[in-house]
């Protein structure tokens, strides 16, 4: 696991390792596995990717934040604190994580009011979905645009706002 901690290295480059262009993102103090990729711009701080995993451009990624081997984050997302994803996940483009239900009408103010997500291994998340504090097992598929307000115990299709069963997976 490699640490990157400046912004005044142009490239990094190490063993298939590819971070691009850190004058143009705020990445700082990362912790990051083999073969990961990093297109720039993004912002990207205390946050832990595994292995070969992918981030691409105007990604914000905040601290305490696990993301799991051979995972892809599309553009334009935003992942929230408190924010677990697991193995072989896809992210679409414009997806947005929240941490903060605004309980009793007013913002939690502090991590103390926030709530955690856990993303399984093998979920694919379609792009401008939404994604409040939930946990989302394994092997599941969210439709482009859903808003996921409850928690997903069980494999398989959902889609809608908010987000429902549509079908199982075949095996």
């Amino acid at each position: 696991m490699k640490i990157a901690k400046s912004k005044k290295i142009k490239k990094i480059s190490i063993k298939n390792e590819y971070i691009d262009d850190l004058n143009n993102s705020n990445i700082r103090n990362i912790k990051y596995g083999k073969n990961c990729k990093i297109i720039n711009p993004t912002n990207l701080y205390e946050c832990i990717l595994g292995d070969n995993v992918f981030i691409g451009p105007f990604t914000e990624i905040q601290k305490n934040v696990f993301i799991g081997d051979n995972t892809k984050i599309s553009s334009h997302s935003f992942i929230c604190e408190l924010v677990t994803i697991g193995k072989k996940c896809f992210i679409g483009h414009g997806v947005c994580f929240v941490n903060d239900k605004f309980k009793g009408g007013k913002l939690g103010g502090s991590i103390a009011n926030w709530e955690k997500t856990n993303i399984g291994n093998n979920v694919l998340i379609g792009s401008n979905s939404t994604i409040l504090p939930v946990n989302i097992c394994d092997n599941v598929i969210i439709g482009s645009g859903s808003v996921v307000t409850k928690n997903i115990k069980k494999s398989g299709v959902y889609a809608g706002n908010p987000a429902k069963f549509i079908k199982g997976l075949k095996t």
